[in-house]
């Protein structure tokens, strides 16, 4: 998931620098969403594996 973000952080600049400024903007929403889907279930997999642990 974070590769996606990453790639289409490359798309919305390659875009920016050709012009393609609605294409930026949706690049850029998209690889936002996608980070931060990664970042919480990132944070989660942390506590999980903490908890699961624990005898």
């Amino acid at each position: 998931m974070l590769r996606w973000s990453v790639i289409l952080l490359v798309v919305a600049l390659i875009a920016g620098i050709f012009g393609f400024f609605n294409i930026v903007a949706a690049a850029v929403g998209i690889a936002k969403v996608l980070f931060y889907i990664f970042l919480i279930l990132f944070v989660v997999s942390l506590f999980m594996g903490r908890r699961g642990r624990s005898m």
